[in-house]
C-alpha cells in the first residue's frame, strides 16, 4: 500500500501521521465529537500540529459496570499529524498531558494469503474434503443455520455477483441507495455493506490492492450458498454475510480493519471474521475494539492464527476474546507454515481449501493459509449461535473449544500440545452438545503490577474465573510453574460449585510466585492455570511472564533512571517500551531518549542513539548485563554492567574500539535523592593512542507538562545541563558532569531546520554527534527566548587514552522542583562523588603511555618531559632490573629477548616512580 512501510517483519506497520489517544473517564464531560476541553491537552495537539481530531466511534454503545468486563470505545480519539512526525514522541507528549490513558500509532495489518498450485486438489468432487473432515454434513443433518445470523466479513471486498454469493448478502433495507441516511447510522446508502478504508458504500474487490480476491476466498469457505446446484457450500449454510472492506483503491484512503470490527459490532453480526494480522506489538486501542465488538455488542470474533511456521503472538488472534484458528492439513496435522501458540483457540483445515476465487462469477480455485481455515471456523460459530441462541459470545467461543477433536495423539502434532487449541473443529459436536463445562479465567491481576520482573521478585496473582457453559461442582483452580525460573508458592484456589456465567476471585488469598535469582536476560516463564472439577473435568490455560529485562530501575529515591546494559538511558533504545524513562516525584516520563555517545573524530563515534536514517545505531553490545547488586557497598542502590564496541578494524574505522565498565548509585537519604550518579570506565582496546577522546551523553529532553515548549540551558559553574518548561516551571532534569575531563555542552533544538549544524528532523549523524560532544562546538542554551523541544550533550573532553588504558567519566541524571533545587542538587552530588566515590583516575592518562600491550617485541613508551625522566628500567616479577634505557620524552623498548610474560617498566622522575606492567606474547 502507499504509504506503508515495514523493515522488520515482525513488528507491524504504521499508518503515516495518524494517532489515536483514549481520553480518561474523568474528562469525558469536556469532550464531544472534534473538541476536548483540557487545556493541558489542547497544548499538546496544538504544538503537535494536530489536525482533523475526531472521535473516533461516537455512535458505539457505552460500557458500564452493568456489564462485567465492557469497554467504553466513545473516549477513544483519532489525530493527524504530518507524515514525517515522530509517531512514538507524539504518543509520549500525550501521555505526559495525563489527561489520556494510551496514545498508539494505527497499526497496519496485511491480509493473510498464500497461494497454491492451481491444480493441486481441484477436481470438484473431493474439493471441499474439509466438510468431512470438521464433521459439517452431520452438523446440517440438525441445523442449516438462518438468514437472520450475520457473518460480518472484514477483508478486501466481494463480488457481489458471484453465483455463490449474490444470494448470500445481508442487505440493509433500512436505507436503500437514494442518497439519504435513512435509517440513521452515519453511512449514506450503506444497502450491501461498506467500504471502511474509502469511506462509500461499495465493498467489492479492489483490483488495485495486494491479494484483491482475499476476501471472496474467504467468504466462500464461510457462506458460499449450498443447494443452488452450482459452486460450493459453505460452513454457514443459510446464514448471511456483510462484506466491509478495509483496504483502500483510493489515494485518501486507509487501512480500516478495526475501524470495519466495530461497523459489524454496531450493525448486527453476531460473528466477525478477520484473516489478516500480524505478529508483535500488542495494541491497546486494537484489544478495546475487540472487547466491544465481543462484550458490549456480543459478536463473536474468529481470527486467522497467521501463517508464520513459528510460535508467537499474532494480533489480532492473539487478543483477548478472539477465537484463534490455526491451519491444519487434510490429516489434521500442522499445516507447514501454520503460526502456533498457546492463544490458539481451535484449529481448522487449511491447506487445499476450494472455495470462491471472484475473477468471475462462477469460477473455484484451491488455497492455502489460515486466512481459511478462519471461516470454517466463522461459519461453525454461525451454526452455533442459531442452535443455541441464548449463548453470548464468550460462551459460543467456549462451545467451538471444548466440543473440538483432540489431535495431539497425531505424531506431527505430538510436540505442540496445548499451541493447536483444544483441537480440530468438529461443528457436528459443536451444534448437538449440551454437556460441555468450561470455566475460564477471565482476568489476572498482578501486584506488584509490571510488564516485566525481575530476579528475586516475589509477584501476587488474582485470577478471576468465570463459568462459561453448564454449572460445575467441586471446582478447583491451581496455578504451577512450567518454567524452571519461576517457583508457585501458594497455588490453589478452591472455588467449589459454580453456576453458568457466575464469576468469582481469590482476591482474598492471591497466589504467590517467586522468581529465581538467576535467570537468563529476557526470559518467558510459563504458568499454567488449571481448573479441575467432578467427572474428570480438566481445562489448561497459559500465562506468560517476561523476567530479568536487560535494564535496571534505580528507583531508591525521588529520581528514577532506567539504565540499559548497552549503553542507553531511559529506555533500551529508540522509540522502545522496554523501559521507565526518567521521572521525578512521580512525573511522566521526561525523558524520550538518552544514553552514552563517545567520539574520537567525526567518522569513528560509538553509541545506540538514532543516527542519520533516524534508527538507532547499535555500536555496544553487552559483555554481562545491567543489573543490581545484592549487597551495596556505598549507596542504597547500586548497578553495574559491562558493554563495549567493535573494534575500527572491524568496521571500517566508524567504531572508536573502547570497553565501557558501567556503574549507577542512587541513595534513600537527604539530601542525595534528588540525583542518581552513572559511572563509565572506558578502556581503549586498540592498538593506538585514542587522541583526543570525547564521552558524553545525549538526552532528548521532554519536560512535562509541555514537550514542545521546553528550553534548556548550561550552568557552567557546576558543569550542569538542564531543561525546563520556562512558562510552566514544575520540573527541572539535567545531567552533570561530575568527573573524566575538560566539561562540554551542546544544548539542540529539536525543531531547528536542516540548515542548522545540528538537525534532528532529519537525524543525528556521527558528524552532528562529534560536533555535539566537541569541545570546540559549545551551544549551551536552545529555547532561548522561544521556548522548543530540546536535547542536550554534556560531556568531556579527555587529551589522550593509551592503549589498554582507562579513563572514568561520571555524570549525575538530577531532578528538582526548581531551578536552585536543581542545584543544590548538583553540588550534592558532587560532594557525594568525591567523598564516598572518589575518582579513580586513568593509569597514567597524561602522564604516560605504553604500547602495544601486550606486545611480541617492540613498546614504544611517552612520558611528557615535565615529569622529569631521563631513564627507564625493564624489572621481571622477582624485583630483578633486567637492563635500563635512556629516556628523553619517549623511547622504543626491544622486549624480544625475554620470555614471555608479565615485566613492570618504571620510570624515575621529581615527583617519584611510575611503574606500569606490559605482557610479552609470543
Amino acid at each position: 500500500m502507499p504509504g506503508i512501510a515495514q523493515s522488520d517483519p515482525l513488528v507491524p506497520a504504521t499508518l503515516p501521521g495518524t494517532l489515536v489517544f483514549k481520553l480518561k473517564p474523568e474528562f469525558r464531560a469536556r469532550a464531544t465529537a472534534n473538541r476536548i476541553a483540557v487545556p493541558a491537552l489542547t497544548t499538546a495537539l496544538q504544538q503537535l500540529g494536530a489536525t482533523q481530531l475526531r472521535q473516533k466511534f461516537p455512535r458505539t454503545v457505552p460500557g458500564g459496570p452493568e456489564v462485567p468486563g465492557s469497554v467504553e470505545l466513545r473516549l477513544i480519539y483519532q489525530i493527524e499529524l504530518g507524515p514525517q512526525a515522530s509517531l512514538a514522541k507524539a504518543c509520549q507528549l500525550l501521555v505526559q498531558t495525563g489527561a489520556v490513558e494510551y496514545a498508539e500509532p494505527m497499526n497496519y495489518r496485511a491480509p493473510l494469503y498464500q497461494p497454491n498450485d492451481p491444480l493441486a486438489d481441484s477436481t470438484r468432487a473431493d474439493g471441499q474434503y474439509y466438510l468431512r473432515n470438521i464433521r459439517a454434513y452431520r452438523a446440517w443433518d440438525l441445523t442449516k443455520g438462518d438468514t437472520s445470523i450475520v457473518i460480518g466479513i472484514t477483508d478486501t471486498g466481494t463480488r457481489y455477483s458471484h453465483e455463490d454469493l449474490r444470494n448470500q448478502l445481508k442487505k440493509n433495507y433500512a436505507d436503500p441507495v437514494d442518497g439519504i441516511d435513512n435509517d440513521q447510522d452515519g453511512y449514506v446508502d450503506n444497502f450491501r455493506g461498506w467500504d471502511m478504508a474509502d469511506n462509500d458504500n461499495d465493498a467489492s474487490i479492489n483490483m488495485a490492492v495486494f491479494q484483491p480476491v482475499h476476501g471472496i476466498l474467504v467468504t466462500g469457505a464461510a457462506v458460499a450458498e449450498p443447494d443452488n446446484g452450482k459452486g460450493l457450500a459453505g460452513v454457514g449454510f443459510k446464514c448471511k454475510y456483510l462484506p466491509l472492506k478495509i483496504y483502500p483503491n483510493t489515494a485518501t484512503g486507509r487501512f480500516a480493519g478495526f475501524e470495519a470490527i466495530v461497523y459489524a459490532a454496531d450493525h448486527g453480526c453476531q460473528v466477525i471474521n478477520v484473516s489478516w494480522g500480524g505478529p508483535g506489538n500488542r495494541s491497546q486501542f486494537e484489544q478495546d475494539v475487540i472487547t466491544y465488538a465481543v462484550v458490549n455488542r456480543n459478536a463473536v470474533v474468529v481470527a486467522a492464527a497467521g501463517n508464520t511456521n513459528a510460535e508467537l503472538d499474532f494480533y489480532p488472534a492473539s487478543y483477548d476474546h478472539v477465537v484463534s484458528v490455526a491451519a491444519l492439513n487434510r490429516n489434521d496435522v500442522k499445516s507447514g507454515p501454520a503460526t502456533y501458540s498457546t492463544r490458539v483457540s481451535v484449529s481448522a483445515p487449511g491447506e487445499n481449501i476450494l472455495t470462491i476465487l471472484g475473477n468471475n462469477d462462477s469460477d473455484y480455485y484451491p488455497v492455502n493459509g489460515s486466512s481459511f481455515a478462519a471461516p470454517l471456523v466463522a461459519g461453525a460459530a454461525a451454526l452455533v449461535r442459531t442452535q443455541f441462541p441464548n449463548f453470548t459470545a464468550d460462551q459460543v467461543a467456549a462451545q467451538l473449544r471444548q466440543t473440538a477433536d483432540d489431535i495431539y495423539s497425531l505424531p506431527g502434532n505430538a510436540n505442540l500440545r496445548g499451541k493447536l487449541g483444544t483441537g480440530r473443529l468438529n461443528v457436528n459436536r459443536a451444534v448437538r452438545l449440551t454437556d460441555r463445562r468450561e470455566a475460564r479465567v477471565v482476568q489476572t491481576t498482578f501486584s506488584p503490577n509490571r510488564r516485566i520482573y525481575l530476579p528475586g521478585d516475589m509477584v501476587r496473582l488474582t485470577a478471576e474465573v468465570e463459568n462459561l457453559l453448564q454449572p460445575i461442582t467441586n471446582l478447583t483452580l491451581t496455578v504451577t510453574s512450567l518454567s524452571p525460573h519461576v517457583t508457585v508458592l501458594d497455588g490453589t484456589f478452591s472455588i467449589g460449585s459454580l453456576a453458568t456465567l457466575a464469576r468469582v476471585s481469590n482476591l482474598a488469598t492471591p497466589f504467590r510466585v517467586a522468581v529465581a535469582l538467576a535467570v537468563p536476560i529476557n526470559t518467558r516463564a510459563v504458568l499454567r492455570y488449571r481448573c479441575t472439577a467432578d467427572n474428570g473435568y480438566q481445562t489448561d490455560q497459559l500465562l506468560t511472564l517476561t523476567l530479568n529485562p536487560d535494564y535496571v530501575v534505580l528507583d531508591a529515591n525521588d529520581l528514577h533512571l532506567t539504565l540499559a546494559s548497552r549503553g542507553n538511558l531511559g529506555y533500551d533504545g529508540l522509540g522502545s517500551d522496554l523501559g521507565e524513562s526518567v521521572t521525578y516525584k512521580g512525573s511522566p516520563g521526561l525523558l524520550y531518549e538518552g544514553g552514552l555517545m563517545v567520539a574520537t573524530s567525526p567518522a569513528r563515534v560509538s553509541d545506540r542513539i538514532r543516527n542519520e536514517k533516524n534508527v538507532a545505531d547499535r555500536n555496544f553490545y553487552a559483555l554481562s548485563q545491567a543489573a543490581l547488586l545484592r549487597q551495596p557497598l556505598r549507596a542504597t542502590q547500586e548497578a553495574a554492567g559491562l558493554f563495549q564496541d567493535s573494534l575500527p578494524g572491524l568496521t571500517k574505522n566508524r567504531t572508536v574500539g573502547i570497553r565501557v565498565r558501567q556503574r549507577a548509585y542512587a541513595w534513600k537519604e537527604a539530601p542525595h535523592r534528588d540525583y542518581v550518579i552513572v559511572e563509565y570506565q572506558l578502556r581503549n582496546m586498540t592498538a593506538d593512542t585514542l587522541k583526543p577522546l570525547y564521552a558524553g551523553l545525549f538526552m532528548d529532553w521532554d519536560i512535562a507538562p509541555d514537550a514542545n515548549r521546553n528550553a534548556a540551558e548550561w550552568d557552567s559553574t557546576r558543569a550542569l545541563g538542564y531543561a525546563y518548561t520556562p512558562a510552566a516551571p514544575t520540573v527541572y532534569a539535567g545531567v552533570k558532569l561530575l568527573a573524566g575531563g575538560t566539561p562540554a555542552c551542546y544544548s539542540i533544538n529539536n525543531n531547528a531546520p536542516a540548515s542548522t549544524a545540528v538537525s534532528l528532523g532529519n537525524g543525528f549523524s556521527a558528524a552532528e554527534k562529534f560536533l555535539t560532544l566537541s569541545n570546540k562546538a559549545r551551544q549551551h542554551t536552545a529555547g532561548i527566548p522561544g521556548s522548543t523541544d530540546v536535547s542536550q550533550v554534556v560531556g568531556a573532553a579527555c587529551a589522550r587514552l593509551a592503549p589498554g588504558d582507562s579513563v572514568v567519566v561520571a555524570f549525575a541524571v538530577l531532578g528538582g522542583a526548581t531551578l536552585p533545587a536543581l542545584q543544590a542538587a548538583a553540588d550534592a552530588a558532587q560532594s557525594r562523588y568525591a567523598t564516598v566515590l572518589p575518582t579513580r583516575k586513568a593509569s597514567g592518562t597524561t602522564v604516560w603511555q605504553v604500547y602495544p600491550n601486550p606486545t611480541t617485541g617492540q613498546v614504544r613508551v611517552e612520558v611528557p618531559r615535565e615529569f622529569g625522566g631521563r631513564e627507564i628500567r625493564v624489572v621481571n616479577t622477582l624485583g630483578q632490573v633486567l637492563t635500563t634505557q635512556k629516556l628523553v620524552g619517549s623511547a622504543t623498548l626491544n622486549l624480544s629477548a625475554y620470555p614471555a610474560g608479565l615485566y613492570l617498566l618504571q620510570v624515575q622522575g621529581a615527583s617519584g616512580v611510575l611503574t606500569k606492567s606490559v605482557v610479552v606474547q609470543r
